[in-house]
């Protein structure tokens, strides 16, 4: 084995961590992989050999870039930042996805990537750095140019954020997901009182068609949507969604939705929808479509 095929056996030791960096703080699978790529190209550039803790390194790395990638889109006025849903992880209901188990290590949910898209870049790496990968914030503050208090202040504002709009998810997974089938039989039968009541007060439904995300309030209006899914011709594939219950949606075979939910003590909270085309066209679904119904 020459020193590349080493050097790219180390690396691959750490790939599915860096990657769960980089799809925090980016929220999209596609952006990730082009990070981690980043850093193994900057890693050939490197003298391998001088680096004392290669792991360290490369999350430094993969946090620099997804910083840089997080600001250029920020910059760009005509992508707004509320017009784009975070891509869902999606697995099969056993959970046995070894990839993305690395990927959802902490339960990542939709809910809370949805909140992190509202931090700035610079309270996003603090926050995601911190207090899901235990950096330390010296070596965050040297990312931002910045103060290690600094980076604390940043860390602790997006903390907040963070508990002010994230909810607390229902620990119990089997009582998550009769919620989802009870959501969906009250949906299919048309029974708009029961459907209703597993729909919190509160409740956020967030549909992204592709064309900018619409933001649908309150148990009445939710649930008038969700008679939408009544249709005959739709076939719904229970899955993981970001580790909760959700399910992909069908017509013909042909995927045109995924739903994921959110549920907090017994009640849905919020339902997240991506049914934009072309990012549905571009995952591979393949695993989980098919599989049981």
């Amino acid at each position: 084995m020459d020193e590349q095929d080493a050097l790219a056996g180390r690396f691959e030791e750490h790939r599915n961590h860096l990657r769960a960096v980089a799809y925090r703080m980016l929220g999209s699978l596609s952006e990730a992989d082009d990070a981690v790529q980043e850093a193994w190209l900057r890693l050939q550039r490197s003298d391998a050999e001088a680096i004392d803790n290669l792991g360290a390194w490369l999350t430094t790395v993969v946090g620099r870039v997804a910083l840089n990638m997080l600001r250029t889109r920020r910059s760009r006025p005509e992508e707004p930042l509320d017009d784009r849903m975070p891509d869902p992880v999606v697995s099969p209901v056993d959970g046995t996805d070894p990839e993305h188990r690395a990927l959802m290590a902490d339960s990542v949910g939709l809910a809370l990537l949805v909140v992190l898209e509202t931090l700035t870049p610079d309270e996003r790496l603090a926050f995601v750095l911190h207090d899901l990968f235990a950096v330390p914030f010296d070596e965050i503050a040297a990312m931002l140019g910045r103060t290690s208090a600094a980076a604390r202040q940043l860390a602790s504002r997006a903390r907040r954020r963070v508990r002010g709009g994230a909810p607390e998810v229902e620990p119990d997974r089997a009582r998550r997901r009769e919620v989802v089938d009870a959501f969906f039989a009250a949906a299919h039968g048309g029974d708009l009182a029961a459907l209703v009541a597993v729909l919190d007060p509160d409740i956020v439904l967030r549909a992204d068609t592709g064309a900018g995300v619409q933001t649908v309030h309150g148990p009445a209006a939710v649930a008038g949507r969700a008679m939408s899914f009544r249709s005959p011709d739709q076939v719904r594939w229970p899955v993981l969604v970001n580790g909760a219950p959700g399910v992909v949606g069908t017509v013909d075979g042909r995927v045109f939705a995924i739903m994921g939910f959110t549920i907090e003590r017994g009640l849905v909270v919020e339902i997240d929808i991506l049914a934009d085309p072309e990012r549905l066209a571009r995952m591979d679904l393949s695993a989980v479509v098919g599989q049981g119904a």
